[in-house]
């Protein structure tokens, strides 16, 4: 039996909310990995890491967001907790491999390409195995061409936005970059929820059962959180909002060192001319 499948039970609250996490989690992420190209070498793994739990946690916050509004008529919804969090941290490992890709090698090229494909693929990974944490009285179908479709946004929005995130120029250009990835992402999740078709298998009586909301809600307070404090750290630190390298590097000119500090003191040395001294003697003679 075709199961009757919503994906708007409460109209479009929990679309537009998802969209706002997703935007969360990417200008997060998007600053973390501006800032890791700004810093030394000592200081970039912790905000290339710091990015990647962001945009992870956003994307993943997202999605289960977005599924309180989906229900499937006569067929109560659960979630298997353990591959719910799975999904979650395969979306951190993989952003995360990409976003270090671009971080150590540039936003360009081939690395740029590289860490564009990981990081969607772990959108898109992260997706499908929170789908599959679903359990209900019926049988999951997918097409497989809306899934390739939804699967390529996703690489599309995540090789856009490492490219974003690579150019460093200001707030408002990251601001701009995570409201794109935030549409992107949610029609990465909208177009892989339309190639999913539910069939009953009607063994079981209809039950009410509880919500998706009352299910997910306990989940989400731990990304909730740690977005928040990932705000915080954000909010901070003042060379996030202006985008300027802490070092301001030295144009190299022949015959001056790099990096030399000249300090002027307040007394001028003076210099003595030196005395010419005049030897007085009688000279030995010479081929006597």
């Amino acid at each position: 039996m075709q199961g009757t499948v919503d994906g708007f039970s409460y109209g479009l609250v929990t679309p537009l909310v998802a969209y706002f996490m997703a935007c969360l989690g990417g200008a997060l992420g998007l600053r973390c990995t501006t800032r890791s190209m700004l810093v030394a070498q000592s200081w970039r793994p912790g905000w290339l890491a710091l990015g990647s739990a962001a945009i992870g946690s956003g994307i993943w916050t997202m999605h289960f967001v977005a599924m309180m509004g989906f229900t499937v008529r006569g067929a109560p919804i659960h979630y298997d907790k353990a591959m719910t969090f799975a999904s979650l941290a395969v979306a951190i490992v993989m952003v995360g491999v990409g976003i270090f890709i671009v971080g150590y090698r540039g936003a360009r090229g081939t690395a740029l390409f590289t860490g564009g494909t990981i990081t969607g693929l772990g959108i898109a990974s992260m997706h499908y195995l929170g789908m599959a944490s679903m359990s209900l009285d019926g049988k999951l179908e997918y097409n497989t061409v809306t899934v390739g479709i939804s699967v390529a946004i996703a690489m599309a929005a995540a090789t856009a936005a490492l490219w974003a995130a690579g150019q460093v120029r200001g707030f408002l250009w990251s601001v701009g970059a995570s409201l794109v990835m935030g549409l992107a992402v949610s029609g990465m999740h909208y177009t892989g929820m339309a190639a999913l078709s539910v069939h009953l298998h009607g063994t079981s009586e209809p039950a009410t059962g509880d919500s998706p909301a009352s299910l997910l809600a306990p989940m989400l307070i731990g990304p909730l959180a740690f977005l928040l404090l990932a705000g915080v750290v954000v909010m901070f630190d003042p060379l996030m909002v202006m985008g300027k390298p802490t070092v301001v590097p030295v144009e190299p000119k022949p015959g001056i060192p790099a990096h030399t500090h000249v300090r002027h003191s307040a007394r001028r040395l003076r210099f003595r001319p030196r005395r010419t001294v005049e030897h007085r003697g009688t000279r030995t003679p010479q081929n006597r």
